[in-house]
């Protein structure tokens, strides 16, 4: 049974960072798609980083260069470095992930997801 945790969630200033981590419990890492997406109040779930099994990385435009997704197979953990955080990146940050190889960040691809942390960034 695949299960997701996410943590390190957090409230910071404009400019400052945070480190995101997922605990991921019965993936193999090298068989799934690794994502972050995010969802602010109102708005759509937004795919905005994925890691396959290679370890080759996507980024949505409004975060690359800022945000680095990364994993540890030994301790089958996920992260995601926020860097330069700006105030309209404020919003609830899941971990998810699928089976494959070909990640994409529509949320569609993606049957599991952990509960969430929020990250509130002040101006």
């Amino acid at each position: 049974q695949v299960q997701l945790v996410e943590s390190g969630g957090g409230s910071v200033q404009a400019g400052g960072s945070l480190r995101l981590s997922c605990a991921a419990s019965g993936v193999t890492n090298s068989d799934y798609c690794m994502a972050w997406f995010r969802q602010a109040p109102d708005q759509e779930r937004e795919g905005i980083a994925t890691i396959n099994g290679s370890g080759r990385t996507t980024y949505a435009d409004s975060v690359k260069g800022r945000f680095t997704i990364s994993e540890d197979n030994t301790k089958n953990t996920l992260y995601l470095q926020l860097n330069s955080l700006k105030p309209t990146d404020t919003a609830m940050y899941y971990c998810a992930a699928y089976r494959g190889s070909l990640c994409s960040r529509y949320r569609g691809f993606y049957n599991y997801w952990g509960p969430g942390t929020q990250v509130t960034v002040s101006s």
